[in-house]
This record gives C-alpha cells, structure tokens and sequence, in this order.
C-alpha cells in the first residue's frame, strides 16, 4: 500500500513536471528566444547604427534558439508518452491529407485523445495572441503623430 502511494507520487509529479517543462519551451519560444537573440545582437554591435553582422547573428541565434526548445518539447513529450503509456504512432495523418472517400477506417488519432503537447501548444498560442492584443491596443500608442 506504501509503496503504490509513493510510486503514484513520484509518476504524478514527473508528470507534473515534464507539462511543466512542456509550457516553459513552449512560452519560451515567443518570448525567451526572440529576448535573447536580441541581447546576443546588441552584444555584439559595436555602434549604435546597424550593420548586417549583428543582424544575422540574431537571425541564426534566434533558429538555434527555437530549434533547441523545440528539441526539448519532442523530447517532453515522448517522455510524457513513455511514462503514461501512450502508444507511439509512426504514421500521423493530418485531417487535410486524409481521404475522402472512406477507404481507411481505422485511423490512429482517432483512438486518441488530444495529446499534452498539443494541449500545452494551443495555451501557448492563445496566450500569445491575448497579451499581444493587449499591448497592442492598451500599451502601443498611436503611430499616427498628434495634429
């Protein structure tokens, strides 16, 4: 009894963490990796005018960046997958590619529900969507210069 109490725990909480870790990325990709591929980019300039140096430095921090934190959600997510027994499908079929003539019966998402990372993602977004029309209609102020 014990023992099942604690291991409950501890799957409960890598659980936890792996969605954690999920949204922490996730978030991260719209906010931490543009930040610092900005900072990197004005560390290295070297005045205060433009130059195409920095700028493709952001540009290559920012996909190194983004493809980091992107490894990090796969690997999330087929941790996630392994821990709470979630079978791995290697053939996905997007709705737009599927047939339209019913020929497949039986597809593999259909058995499924929606995923923690897909869960996880679309928070994301809608979240990044609302703090954007946020400050773009509260905090912006006007490009149109006052008469």
């Amino acid at each position: 009894m014990y023992l099942d109490t604690v291991l409950y725990v501890k799957l409960r909480l890598e659980r936890i963490g792996l969605q954690t870790t999920m949204a922490l990325a996730a978030v991260n990709i719209w906010t931490g990796a543009p930040l610092l591929a900005v900072w990197v980019g004005s560390r290295a300039s070297t005045s205060s005018r433009p130059s195409m140096g920095p700028v493709f430095l952001v540009i290559l921090v920012l996909a190194v960046a983004c493809l980091a934190l992107m490894w990090v959600l796969s690997w999330a997510s087929n941790t996630y997958d392994e821990i709470t027994g979630r079978p791995q499908s290697v053939r996905r079929h997007v709705p737009w590619l599927r047939s339209m003539r019913a020929e497949r019966v039986n597809y593999e998402r259909e058995k499924d529900a929606v995923t923690p990372l897909e869960r996880v993602l679309v928070v994301a977004v809608a979240l990044a969507v609302v703090v954007f029309e946020v400050w773009f209609f509260f905090f912006s102020g006007s490009s149109i210069p006052a008469a």
